[in-house]
């Protein structure tokens, strides 16, 4: 900033006071201005304290009267003259003049000046009394930095717990002023949430509704900063209901137990509280009275004899009267009888007669009103039947494929006992694909396949079976000699030692070999295997995921005139669009051990068809091999379903200890029965239901944590209380089980058996969690992973294998693989059934309605549900003709005659 001299100074007041003198001489009558030369500069405006935002410029004001000049310093130094910028006004109320001065501050000037306060200006008024100076204006930079010095934490309070989050917000100037905001909107600040000065934010009180993610909002002129977000849970502690009302004795008879029971919903935990402490079933010895059953007391004398030419007698249900829930005598209570031999009867009209008691009443006991009677009945009958004749005659007649093709009774009728041949040296099973079965022995299977008698348990009694494959602990093969018209299940049977009970475990995998596709008199020996080998042979690139075991069938020259239906389960989470997340194929294994793609599932193919399901996909295949579904996720969304498992059994070198064994597979069940035949070995036990959880691909890792552990009671080897899997393990190329152990000991009393009671989370770290709830004590028993009502048939052939009659299964592929008078074929089936997704693959086949129905079978193997193939039937036969209009007049709803 230039300086003025001294000089130019006195010259400029000098010239101002003459001039000054001149206009008071002239205009000496002018009250206004003698008072203005009477007095010293007053400032109506004084410089104000600005802020440089950026590079703009600000500007600084001075207003004093009376003023005969007015000039700026700053830093101590005179502004020159050229940078002010000087206004006369006068005011319209008092005719007074005063004077306006404004000078511009850059940024550059701000930045050059080092001193030791910040910089600053002033405004300096001269009258002709002397001089006035105003206040110091300071000129700063404004800024606010990025990186707030403390940032809120996250935190987990109780319900009507105190919440505080400390929040210090970045440098700047000027100050920045805090607000605070909550799932990005503004806080209300009401009563009950305060903000002390020191910007932290406090809740005295915490509801559910504090729940969410919190931000601390910094604001000066220059910007506005937000801090990272800042999760709050209030969660609730569980809190036990009253206790239920005592159940009835478990005996009928003598001593036993009696329970009740409690909840933990007063208040249920939530969003992560603690589960309630202590036993939710109290059990207590009880006596109940045994009951007594009634017993006759003797008979009474007979009364005299009476007009009505009888007697009675009486007897009473009174030794023992029933008593305690005993049952009542047995038996008529009043007797009677003919007090004459049978001489004297009761005529019909009062009076009595005697004759021999038996004797016809004469020639007019048959009344000629009962012929007249049972003419008219059998009449009706044969009315009846008539027109039930006529009517199925006038409906055969006028029906594409008969009327039983939509009855749902002919499609469930029919089905006989069966039997197989199988190897009767070993499990059929267990036998792996060189082994060649033994069809010398034949064995008969009418029910669930539960093995629980000892003829029966010499089948997996052998551990010999197991040792052509050691390190495979489930296989689901079937070796059987399968004819025309045959279907078989994987599925695997374990030995488990007292006191676990039989338990039938499926592999959802199942093979059907359809009706025709043998040529008679021809016989295969077929077989099925899951495949467990080294993951380097997996038939996924680098990024793909298997999504299903490996399954084989054959024999490799197997020549079959149709394809088979092969139904593999697979652990994709479909619940979202299937190709949104997921583009899922098909892969074979080729002679050279190398594995090339078959087909994709959202492609058409006329060498393989696919249908996918939620949990399951059915294949038509027309060549033997072995084949596998694979994955490819197309974005972070894409997730696969993981089935989650504890086991527990005491610690055989600790006579304290209990292991606990978390695993985590694929959901499927060959991977689940894996673990439960591993898991017989151990001698373990099933203690929680195993449950499913959604472990999405976007590459966090999955952590396994035991939490309530009651730590006066139990304790738990140092650093193992969390375990974690990395994202590679879980999302990994094989199929193995991942495994974590939690090693427990006993601390209290020695009661028999130690109760334990605790939770297993596992969670994907920033995804889902699942609770695994563990309660057991060594007298209990396990859970059986899946009830004896859902063991499947190993096998089934002949008719079993289908829910389709023979009969209506030829009818309707006559009717529908070629158009009829009515312009209805097997593209309508596969529309109604649908399966109307890859057409070209049913138009290569021989018969596209046989093909259409084997797909339906297999969908339907476990439920049988044969009322849907009949609805759709019917609603063919209803649905009006192509290319026909209806009539006028008549109601385009109203059903076809044919079918009303």
């Amino acid at each position: 900033m230039g300086r003025i001299s001294i000089g130019c100074y006195l010259s400029c007041g000098i010239l101002v006071l003459f001039a000054s003198r001149v206009q008071a001489t002239s205009k000496r009558g002018s009250r206004g201005e003698a008072l203005q030369s009477g007095t010293l500069p007053r400032f109506l405006q004084e410089p104000d304290d600005a802020y440089i935002i950026k590079s703009n410029p600000i500007q600084l004001r001075c207003r004093a009267q009376p003023a005969l000049q007015i000039f700026f310093k700053c830093n101590g130094e005179w502004v020159h003259q050229s940078q002010h910028l000087a206004q006369e006004h006068t005011d319209l109320g008092t005719g007074m003049k005063f004077r306006e001065v404004l000078i511009n501050v850059s940024r550059q000037q701000v930045e050059d000046f080092h001193g030791p306060e910040d910089y600053w200006c002033l405004c300096v008024a001269w009258s002709h009394l002397g001089t006035s100076k105003s206040r110091k204006a300071s000129v700063r930079i404004a800024y606010l930095r990025k990186n707030f010095e403390q940032d809120p934490q996250g935190t987990e309070v109780p319900l009507k717990g105190m919440i505080v989050l400390h929040c210090r917000p970045p440098e700047g100037v000027p100050l920045a002023e805090v607000s605070w905001l909550k799932n990005d909107e503004l806080l209300n600040m009401d009563t009950k949430v305060g903000e002390r000065a020191d910007n932290n934010l406090i809740i005295s009180e915490a509801r559910l509704s504090d729940s969410g993610n919190y931000t601390c909002q910094a604001s000066n002129i220059v910007a506005t900063r937000r801090s990272a977000n800042a999760a709050v849970v209030v969660y609730v502690n569980g809190g036990w209901s009253l206790w239920s009302d005592w159940l009835l004795c478990n005996v009928r008879c003598g001593r036993g137990l009696q329970k009740r029971s409690r909840t933990c919903t007063n208040p249920a935990p939530l969003n992560g509280g603690a589960f309630c402490e202590g036993m939710s079933v109290q059990k207590s010895t009880c006596n109940t009275l045994c009951p007594v059953d009634g017993g006759w007391g003797p008979w009474s004398l007979w009364t005299a004899c009476g007009v009505d030419c009888g007697r009675q007698r009486s007897r009473d249900c009174a030794e023992p009267e029933p008593r305690h829930g005993g049952r009542p005598c047995d038996g008529p209570k009043l007797g009677a009888d003919n007090c004459t031999g049978g001489l004297c009867i009761q005529s019909e009209w009062g009076r009595t007669s005697l004759r021999p008691w038996g004797q016809s009443a004469g020639p007019l006991g048959a009344s000629s009103t009962d012929v007249v009677l049972y003419s008219g009945l059998s009449a009706g009958v044969l009315t009846v039947v008539v027109l039930i004749v006529v009517v199925t005659l006038y409906r055969r007649s006028h029906s594409e494929y008969g009327v039983d093709v939509i009855d749902s009774s002919a499609l469930t009728g029919g089905f006989q006992s069966f039997t197989y041949k199988t190897s009767r040296q070993g499990n059929p099973l267990l036998i792996n694909s060189s082994m060649q079965p033994d069809l010398s022995g034949s064995q008969t299977y009418t029910s669930p396949m539960c093995f629980q008698d000892s003829m029966d348990k010499e089948l997996m009694a052998d551990h010999s079976l197991l040792d052509p494959l050691p390190d495979i602990m489930v296989k689901g093969t079937a070796h059987n000699a399968f004819k025309d018209g045959s279907s078989a299940k994987g599925s695997s049977l374990g030995w488990w030692r007292e006191p676990l009970p039989c338990l039938c475990l499926s592999v959802g995998i199942s093979l059907l070999v359809p009706r025709g596709g043998i040529a008679e008199d021809t016989s295969w020996e077929m077989y099925m295997i899951i495949n467990q080998e080294d993951s380097s042979t997996a038939p996924v690139d680098e990024d793909e995921v298997l999504l299903s075991p490996e399954v084989t069938y054959g024999p490799p020259g197997l020549d079959l005139s149709c394809p088979v239906a092969l139904s593999v389960a697979h652990c994709a989470d479909l619940s979202s669009p299937a190709d949104a997340t997921w583009a899922v194929r098909l892969k074979r294994r080729t002679p050279e051990n190398k594995w090339e793609e078959v087909m994709s599932m959202d492609e058409e193919s006329t060498s393989c068809y696919g249908l996918l399901e939620a949990e399951r996909c059915h294949l038509l295949l027309g060549r033997p091999g072995r084949y596998a579904l694979v994955g490819r996720p197309l974005s972070q969304a894409a997730a696969k379903r993981l089935r989650l498992g504890v086991f527990g059994s005491p610690d055989l070198s600790n006579p304290l200890g209990y292991n606990l064994r978390v695993y985590c597979v694929d959901d499927t069940l060959h991977a689940l029965q894996a673990v439960a035949v591993l898991e017989c070995v151990r001698g373990g036990c099933l203690l929680e239901e195993p449950r499913t959880l959604q472990f999405s691909g976007d590459g966090f890792s999955l952590q396994v944590s035991i939490q309530d552990l009651p730590q006066l009671l139990w304790s738990i080897k140092p650093f193992t209380t969390c375990q974690e899997f990395s994202f590679a393990q879980v999302w990994g190329r094989d199929h193995h089980p991942l495994q974590c152990a939690f090693s427990l000991e006993y601390l209290g009393p020695p009661p028999t058996p130690p109760k334990l009671s605790c939770k297993i989370s596992v969670r994907q770290v920033k995804g889902r969690e699942q609770i695994l709830q563990v309660y057991t004590s060594a007298a209990e028993g396990p859970i059986p992973l899946f009830p004896r009502s859902h063991c499947p048939l190993t096998s089934e052939s002949g008719s079993t294998a289908f829910k389709i009659p023979p009969s209506i299964h030829q009818r309707i592929c006559a009717t529908f693989d070629s158009a009829n008078s009515k312009g209805k074929d097997w593209q309508l089936l596969a529309q109604k059934l649908h399966v109307d997704r890859n057409l070209s693959y049913f138009a290569c086949q021989r018969s596209p309605s046989a093909v259409i129905l084997s797909l339906w079978e297999t969908q339907h193997q476990t439920s049988g549900d044969v009322d849907s193939l009949a609805c759709a039937l019917e609603e063919i036969d209803r649905a009006p003709s192509p290319g026909t209009l209806t009539p006028l007049g008549q109601d385009s709803d109203r059903p076809d005659s044919e079918f009303s």
